[in-house]
Order: structure tokens, then sequence, then C-alpha cells
């Protein structure tokens, strides 16, 4: 269980994270967490709830706002996923989501380099965090890599290899991830166009996405990206994904058919996740993401 000090430190925070997206026009919205369909996504398995499901994400129903017209919002939302539990995950997780319209992946970058600088000052801090022997320092220009050259120096074999073996996100966590946000944090962008999920492809490069994710001192904090505004390719993603899953052997699910009606509206757009709880352990200097909520699901 987290310490009052912990509590204290994990209140901070949330409101600084406040403070930034309102002084900066972002509506704060709430949407429903119980909800008829979650984007299917083979890797992410939702918590049912009597024929229904937890969502995984608030992104869909974030995406709908921006469709019926507004351009920036945020939300900070408990999200659920069966079956991650670890040092670093839990079932049960605290997600901030933000999204603006006319945005791009870019875009995106330079909002998390603001957060994050932003953070230390209203936590009293320093802007050098200190993480698992790690000091991590926001000021200087953060690192930006492209997947293909992170697997390129760290990886026994190419982002090609990896797709075809089926061992992408085995190779990433092993070979990859320790090497990033070692002294600033990282971005590690350009994904697999197959790995784009609701991302849009590069207008220059199709066989990536534009896509990112962002680390310090090896741990992933947030995935963020272009949004795909096309319904017709979205609605194509969805059915493989679901394939994907009917393969593994599970119940896929029925397709969000509402979000999809809605995409046909919404602008050209960029939207992220950032995981709360891993933001508290990095600020906290804690190790173990049960140092940083009030209760573990072991202690109810």
């Amino acid at each position: 269980m987290i310490s009052l000090h912990g509590l204290h430190l994990r209140a901070v925070l949330i409101q600084a994270l406040r403070t930034f997206f309102i002084d900066r026009g972002y509506l704060e919205v709430e949407t429903p967490i119980r909800i008829l369909a979650p984007a299917p996504e083979a890797h992410i398995v939702p918590l049912t709830s009597e024929g229904w499901f937890l969502q995984t994400s608030p992104e869909l129903c974030m995406k709908r706002l921006l469709a019926a017209g507004i351009p920036k919002l945020f939300q900070l939302c408990k999200c659920f996923r069966k079956g991650e539990r670890g040092d670093r995950h839990l079932p049960e997780f605290t997600m901030l989501e933000w999204y603006g319209a006319g945005s791009d992946y870019r875009d995106l970058m330079t909002d998390c380099e603001a957060l994050l600088r932003h953070l230390p000052a209203a936590m009293g801090k320093d802007g050098v965090l200190e993480w698992q022997g790690r000091r991590i320092d926001l000021g200087p220009e953060w690192e930006r890599i492209t997947v293909a050259e992170a697997f390129r120096r760290f990886a026994p074999c190419t982002v090609a290899e990896a797709l075809a073996q089926d061992q992408f996100d085995e190779l990433l966590v092993e070979y990859v991830e320790p090497h990033l946000g070692m002294t600033t944090p990282t971005f590690l962008y350009d994904y697999p166009a197959t790995l784009g999920a609701l991302a849009r492809l590069s207008p220059t490069d199709p066989t990536v996405a534009e896509r990112f994710e962002l680390y310090a001192a090896g741990l992933e904090l947030a995935n963020g990206f272009s949004e795909l505004v096309d319904p017709v390719e979205q609605r194509a993603r969805f059915l493989a994904e679901q394939e994907v899953i009917r393969l593994q052997g599970r119940d896929c699910g029925p397709l969000p058919e509402v979000f999809l009606e809605a995409l046909a509206t919404m602008p050209p757009a960029a939207g992220i996740a950032l995981g709360v709880d891993r933001l508290v352990m990095l600020f906290a200097g804690a190790d173990n993401i049960d140092q940083v909520v009030a209760f573990t699901p072991e202690g109810l």
C-alpha cells in the first residue's frame, strides 16, 4: 500500500496534470467506463460487465467528442485490462488521454516535453529525476529514434525479421527498451504499419505508422499517434484484428459501429494515452507500481 507521503505526491501530480491542460485551453471530459464495444486489439483482453465491457481506454468515446466539435480535450480515468499484473502493470489503472484537432504525432511529442517539464516545478522538484539508479534530465533536447534504427542498434535482427518471426514485442522488451531514456526521455517513433492500430500511415512512407512511445529509464510512459480518420480503412483494420482474436480462441465481440460512423466527420487530429501510475513511479522513485496506488487488487 502507498505511504501517506506517496498519496500526497500522487495527488499533487494529478492536480498538476489538470492545471497543465486547463491552462492550455483543453476541456476536461468524462466518458462512460462501461461500454458496448471496445476497439478490437489482439494484445489486449478487456474485462466484461454483464455482456458489455469495461473500457481498456477512453479513446473511442473521446474521438466521438472530437467529431462532435470539441477541438481540444483531456481525461483522467480508470481503465481495465484482463491478466495484466506485474511490477509495472495493474488490471485496473489510471490513464491520462488528450486529443487535439489539427495536430499530429510530432505535436504530441512537443506536448509531452512541455508537460514533463511543467510537473517538477509544480511538485517542488528540480527537473532531474532519479529512477532505478538512473538520472533522467528533463531539460535538454529529448532523444528521438525510429523503431527501425532502434532495432538496428540494439536488437539481434531487423524489424522485418522480428515481424516475420512474430517476435516484435518480445525483442522490443528484451533488447530495445533497456536502452531507451537513459539520460533524457526518448521518443521511439514510426512503428511498422501493421502495428499502427488506430494510427495514420505516414504520407511519405506508408510502411510505417505515425505512432510513438515515450520512455524514461526504460519505462514506457505513453503511446501516441496521428489519428486515422478514414472509416473504411479503420473498419478493415478492425476486421483483421478480430480475425486474429478469433484465432486466439477468444470472442472478439461486436465492432464499435457508432464510433466508425462518427469517424467520417472527425477532423485530422492526434491523441495520446499516458500511464499515470507509471508517471507517479518515476517521480516517486518507486520500483514497483504497488508502491504508488492506494490499494492493490490483492489488498481488497
